[in-house]
C-alpha cells in the first residue's frame, strides 16, 4: 500500500489521495470493529447473553477515559496537519510532545477515580441485577489497560496527520488480532469467563501501544521529540483543548446515552433488553466502518490544504468525501435491512448445557433485535453529510461549529427524543429516536456546511 507524505496531501489528485487515506483508515476501523464484534460473539456464545450486557455497561466508562486520549489526539493532530502545511515543523513537534504529556496526566488521574468509585459507577450505567457481578470483574481489569488505549488513540491520529495511513492501519490491526487470539485462549481453552474476556482486551491495548511506540521511535516518523517538547505550552494546550473538546464532548454524550439507554431499556425489558441494545451497539461500531474510514481519511487532507490556503482543494475534498461516504452508507443500509435476523443469531447460543432461563433470554433477544436494528439504521444513507460536515470544521480548527454540529445528533436531538418518546411508545419510542435524530442532524449540518463553503472557501478562492 502506497505511503503518503505530508507534501502529497497538498499535491495529489483528491480522489486518489482520499482513497489512499481512507482505505487504510477503513481497514483499521474494520479490524477494530470486527474485534469488538467477534469479541461479543465469543462472549455471547461461550459465556452468555448476561456477559454481553455486562460489557455494554462497562464500555461507556472505559470509552470515555480512552476518549480523553482521542480528544487530545484529534485536537493536536489538527494543529499538526496545519503546521506541517504551513511548514512550521517546530510547532508540530511541540504540539506532539504536549499531547503525550497531557494524555498521561489526564487518563491516569481518571483511572484512579474510576477504580475508587467502581461500586457506584456500575449501577449508574445500568449494571443492575444479574449484570453487576460480571460487569465489575470486566470493569476493573479493563480499566488497568485504558491509559495504553488512550495513548494509542492519541498516537494514531498523529500518525495520520503525518500522512502515514498504512502505519495507522497496522496500529489498529495488531491489537485486534491479538485480542481475538487471547479470547480463544482465555475464554474457550482456559475457561476464565469474564476475567478472560477482560484480560484479552487489556493485552490488546498494550500491543497497540507497543506498535505505536515503535513507529515514533523508528525512522518512519518525521516527528522526533526531545525533552523540551514535553514542557506544557499554554497556547498549544488551549488550542488542543478547544478542538479536542469537540471529540471529548461527543464521547461524553455517547457515555451519557449508554447510561440513559441501559436504564430505560432495563425498565422496559430487564437484562434481556440491554442485551438487544448491546448487539445493536456493536453493529453501530462495525457496520459503518467504511463511512468512518472516509471521514478519518478526509481530516488530514482538509486540514493540510486549508493550512496551505489551497481552498479549491478543500472544496473538492468535501464534495469527494461526501460522495464516497454516501455510496458506502447506502450499501451498508441495504445489507442491514436484508439480514438483521442472521446478524442477531451470530451473538447467541443454544448449547445443551444452558439453563432454561438463559435459553428464554436468548429467545427474547433474537425476537426483538431484528426489528430494532432496521429502525436504528433506517436513516443510514444520509449520514455522510452529517459526518463529513462536522469533520470539516474540526479539521480547519473552527472548534465552536465543530462542537455544535458534532453534538447535534446525539446531544441536541437524540437524548431529548429517548427521554420523551418511550414514555408514549415504549420500546418503539427508543428505536425510532435513532433515525429521527439522524434526519434532523443531517439537515442542520448540511445548512451550515453549505453556508461555510459559500462564505469562506469561495470568497477566499476569489
Amino acid at each position: 500500500m502506497a505511503r503518503v507524505s505530508a507534501e502529497q496531501l497538498g499535491s495529489e489528485p483528491i480522489g486518489k489521495l482520499l482513497v489512499k487515506q481512507a482505505v487504510p483508515a477503513a481497514i483499521g476501523i474494520l479490524v477494530m470493529s470486527l474485534n469488538v464484534l467477534v469479541d461479543s460473539i465469543f462472549v455471547g456464545n461461550w459465556i452468555g447473553s448476561i456477559a454481553i450486557a455486562a460489557i455494554n455497561v462497562v464500555l461507556p466508562v472505559s470509552f470515555f477515559i480512552a476518549a480523553l486520549g482521542m480528544a487530545i489526539g484529534i485536537g493536536g493532530s489538527s494543529i499538526i496537519s496545519r503546521a506541517l502545511g504551513e511548514g512550521n515543523k517546530q510547532k508540530a513537534l511541540k504540539t506532539f510532545g504536549n499531547q503525550i504529556a497531557l494524555t498521561l496526566l489526564v487518563t491516569i488521574s481518571m483511572v484512579i477515580l474510576g477504580l475508587y468509585y467502581v461500586d457506584s459507577l456500575i449501577p449508574i450505567f445500568g449494571g443492575k441485577g444479574e449484570i453487576f457481578a460480571s460487569a465489575k470483574i470486566y470493569y476493573i481489569i479493563v480499566l488497568y489497560g485504558v491509559p495504553f488505549l488512550a495513548l494509542c488513540m492519541m498516537g494514531n491520529t498523529v500518525i495520520r496527520a503525518e500522512g502515514k495511513p498504512r502505519f495507522a492501519m497496522n496500529a489498529m490491526i495488531i491489537p485486534s488480532v491479538g485480542n481475538l487470539l487471547m479470547d480463544y485462549i482465555f475464554i474457550y481453552l482456559l475457561d476464565w469467563g469474564m476475567e478472560g474476556a477482560a484480560w484479552a482486551t487489556t493485552i490488546g491495548y498494550f500491543l497497540c501501544f507497543a506498535y505505536i511506540l515503535y513507529f515514533f521511535l523508528s525512522k518512519n516518523s518525521e516527528l522526533k521529540l526531545n525533552w523540551s517538547h514535553f514542557g506544557l505550552d499554554g497556547a498549544i494546550l488551549r488550542e488542543i483543548g478547544a478542538l479536542g473538546f469537540v471529540t471529548l464532548s461527543r464521547q461524553a454524550v455517547i457515555s451519557l446515552i449508554y447510561l440513559l439507554m441501559n436504564n430505560i431499556l432495563f425498565g422496559l425489558g430487564g437484562e434481556a433488553m440491554i442485551a438487544v441494545y448491546a448487539i445493536i451497539g456493536r453493529m453501530l461500531m462495525f457496520a459503518l466502518f467504511p463511512v468512518f474510514g472516509v471521514t478519518q481519511g478526509f481530516l488530514p487532507i482538509a486540514g493540510f490544504n486549508y493550512g496551505a490556503k489551497k481552498y479549491q482543494r478543500v472544496r473538492e475534498s468535501i464534495n469527494t468525501a461526501i460522495r464516497y461516504a454516501a455510496g458506502l452508507a447506502f450499501i451498508v443500509f441495504i445489507g442491514l435491512m436484508i439480514f438483521p435476523e442472521g446478524i442477531a443469531a451470530l451473538f447467541l447460543s443454544d448449547r445443551p448445557d444452558m439453563s432454561s432461563h438463559e435459553l428464554a433470554m436468548n429467545a427474547f433477544v433474537l425476537e426483538h433485535t431484528p426489528s430494532a436494528m432496521r429502525l436504528v439504521f433506517a436513516a443510514t444513507p444520509i449520514i455522510a453529510v452529517q459526518l463529513i460536515g462536522a469533520a470539516y470544521f474540526q479539521a480547519i480548527g473552527k472548534a465552536v461549529p465543530a462542537l455544535l454540529l458534532t453534538l447535534s445528533r446525539q446531544g441536541f436531538f437524540f437524548i431529548p427524543l429517548i427521554l420523551i418518546l418511550p414514555n408514549y411508545l415504549g420500546e418503539l419510542g427508543v428505536w425510532i429516536s435513532f433515525p429521527i435524530a439522524d434526519v434532523l442532524a443531517t439537515l442542520v449540518t448540511g445548512f451550515f456546511l453549505r453556508k461555510e463553503i459559500q462564505t469562506t472557501l469561495v470568497e477566499h478562492q476569489a
